[in-house]
């Protein structure tokens, strides 16, 4: 036993360096404030999901349209002013929510303190799967404007995903600020491409130039015939795959506490000038999309016209040429920043996933490392997870974002109507505490916005389980009620351990009657001997120690070396007609505690420490699984007794450099 389980020390310059070159060096805890941002730095990191759905929102919408051929085009702009006027009222809403809830909780503070924490959980959920389709759908996408450019890229799509998963994930485990500001420089290079695409559009259009996508002559098969019923529920189709433009809008709430003082003023803020840029786009780029004839189909096949071999290329990639025209130069800029800024806009989900788990950690729904900061403040092990989860979805789903999108927004609009009828009960509740007159009618008019947005967003839930649940939403829609239980569950355990933990009033510490000391030796060694001695020093009732009689040759050799050196404590030998070594010591503590329930058995296991990782697979381990089997023994005490071979000084040396 003596030895047999080695402890190894990583080999700590190597990883150390590593890490350091990727993620910096560590952030003291009193440089939080520093880490929290203005404005400027936070619209870019919790709005780029809203700002980068401007790239595919009026593609969703023509796509389901032209199922029923490029005549129901027409509804295009109509459906899309209906998702703007959901996209204030959504805006509208929240900015209450951040102003009454400046915690950081979003949705789920929200509902939990308004509606009970099993809803609060239930958003939650649907938060956390909302985060992770944000990362999948929004890297599924730049990859797919890539691919409109360099072709070659469609090829390892789902591998060129992972990639920008893994490299998004590096930047923000280098800390929140650091993020912003990587992140802030190709979200305002994309709105500045935008704008400079629509303000050449109406110059060149004022001058009398007639801009033309490639697939404006091209024809749609229309699936069907839609009329009646049937039409409506297209157009519904075509409004809940425009209604992706929203998502992202609940992750300022979720992110307020990352803003700088006055937090509530700010996030609001944040909010309305979201909303104001995020909707000027989306109109741009809708109107574009029907002056120019854009014409996109979920299957090349419907697509009369498309040259054989070729892919689709996206709308805002048809546009840009139709407005750029010989200009190749102008429309690579366009794809590269349409193509950065979906690649970034995970970055909002990378902010409010990781918020979001640690107060769901702090109250006990999720395991407690995700409420641990990292070296740079960042909650990293959230981070590491979203990752994670994100990569199985474009790996599984192969980087489609028709696949993706299709499991998109359901959970964003159950957090959105759930929040909103929390909010209506905050509200009322207020009233009721509330005499003074104008606070009186503030809080009316809030009320009314709420009222508003749940009838909405709830409409619009409806409307998206209807028209996708058969698509891929179904999938979503199973998955929210799995991680609401597996939440719970984890809940049930930890009030378990609480309650099991949590000393009484009239409890007091019961000291044993005799505390028995073992030392486990397999050999005569440098680690055997400072066991010994450290046993003999904490002077028990009783020690001796114990060997198990593995090979007999060995163990006289032990006894004969063990009464030469004049020992002064008991060596006993335990049988091993099969040669096992944990058996034997196990029964043999068993039976010490049978005879004396009272009694205290203290284990002390010699062990080597070593200082790189493959020298502890040079090392047996039976030490290790003996100490695994002693701890779920009761009123058993093991005791490890480090000997420091010289490799792990090394070690040791090098971490102090």
């Amino acid at each position: 036993m003596s030895g047999a389980g080695a402890v190894a020390l990583p080999d700590v310059p190597v990883v150390d360096t590593v890490k350091r070159f990727f993620v910096g060096r560590a952030l003291r805890s009193d440089r939080l404030e520093s880490t929290l941002l203005p404005r400027r730095i936070a619209l870019p990191v919790f709005a780029s999901d809203a700002l980068s759905s401007n790239a595919y929102a009026t593609q969703e919408i023509l796509v389901v349209l032209a199922l029923g051929g490029f005549s129901l085009y027409a509804f295009g702009p109509w459906v899309a002013g209906a998702v703007i006027v959901m996209f204030f009222v959504v805006i509208a809403s929240y900015r209450q929510n951040v102003r009454a809830y400046p915690g950081g909780g979003g949705d789920y503070e929200v509902v939990s303190a308004n509606l009970g924490p099993r809803w609060g959980i239930l958003v939650a959920s649907a938060l956390l799967v909302d985060y992770t389709l944000t990362v999948a759908v929004s890297i599924s996408s730049a990859v797919a404007n890539l691919g409109s450019v360099f072709p070659l890229i469609n090829d390892h799509a789902p591998w060129w995903a992972a990639g920008f998963v893994a490299l998004i994930t590096v930047v923000n485990l280098r800390g929140i600020r650091e993020s912003g500001l990587v992140f802030a420089i190709p979200t305002y290079a994309f709105i500045l491409a935008i704008v400079s695409m629509v303000v050449t559009a109406i110059v060149r259009m004022a001058g009398g130039a007639q801009l033309q996508a490639e697939s404006a002559n091209w024809e749609i098969v229309p699936v069907d015939a839609f009329a009646g019923f049937a039409l409506v529920f297209l157009v519904a189709r075509a409004f809940s795959s425009g209604t992706t433009a929203l998502t992202g809008i609940e992750a300022i709430a979720n992110g307020v506490p990352a803003f700088r003082k006055p937090k509530s003023k700010n996030a609001a803020t944040t909010l309305l000038l979201l909303g104001l840029i995020s909707m000027s786009m989306f109109a741009a780029i809708t109107w574009l999309a029907v002056k120019t004839g854009v014409k996109v189909t979920n299957e090349d096949a419907d697509l009369i016209g498309l040259p054989a071999g070729q892919d689709q290329k996206t709308v805002i990639v048809q546009v840009a040429q139709a407005v750029f025209g010989s200009l190749d130069l102008a429309v690579i800029v366009i794809s590269l920043a349409t193509a950065l800024i979906l690649a970034l806009a995970a970055n909002t989900a990378y902010n409010g996933f990781p918020v979001l788990g640690s107060i769901l950690a702090r109250d006990g729904y999720l395991p407690r490392q995700l409420h641990t900061r990292g070296d740079r403040l960042s909650y990293s092990n959230g981070i590491v997870a979203l990752a994670i989860f994100a990569v199985i979805l474009v790996v599984v789903f192969q980087a489609d974002v028709s696949s993706l999108i299709q499991l998109y927004i359901v959970g964003v609009f159950v957090s959105f109507t759930l929040s909103q009828v929390g909010m209506l009960r905050h509200w009322s509740r207020e009233l009721r505490a509330v005499a003074d007159p104008t606070e009186r009618r503030q809080m009316k008019r809030s009320r009314v916005v709420n009222g508003v947005g749940f009838v909405m967003t709830g409409a619009v839930l409806i409307t998206v389980l209807a028209t996708k649940f058969l698509q891929g939403a179904w999938i979503v829609a199973v998955a929210i009620p799995v991680i609401f239980v597996f939440m719970q569950a984890i809940h049930r355990h930890y009030e378990r351990v609480r309650e099991e933990l949590i000393v009484g009033d009239t409890e007091s510490v019961t000291l044993p009657s005799r505390v028995h000391g073992i030392v486990l030796v397999s050999k005569l060694h440098k680690p055997t001997l400072r066991a010994l001695a450290y046993a003999r020093a904490t002077r028990h009732d009783t020690l001796e120690a114990i060997t198990v009689n593995v090979d007999r040759e060995d163990t006289q050799a032990l006894q004969r070396d063990w009464e030469r050196r004049e020992i002064p404590v008991t060596l006993r030998i335990l049988d091993s007609p099969y040669r096992e070594i944990t058996r034997p010591i196990l029964d043999y503590v068993k039976g010490l505690r049978k005879d004396s329930p009272r009694d205290l058995v203290t284990v002390y296991v010699p062990e080597y420490v070593v200082g790189h990782w493959w020298e502890q697979l040079l090392h047996n381990q039976s030490a290790l699984r003996l100490k695994t089997r002693l701890l779920f023994t009761p009123g058993i005490m093991v005791v490890s007794v480090p000997w420091q071979l010289a490799s792990s000084d090394r070690a040791a040396d090098r971490e102090d450099v």
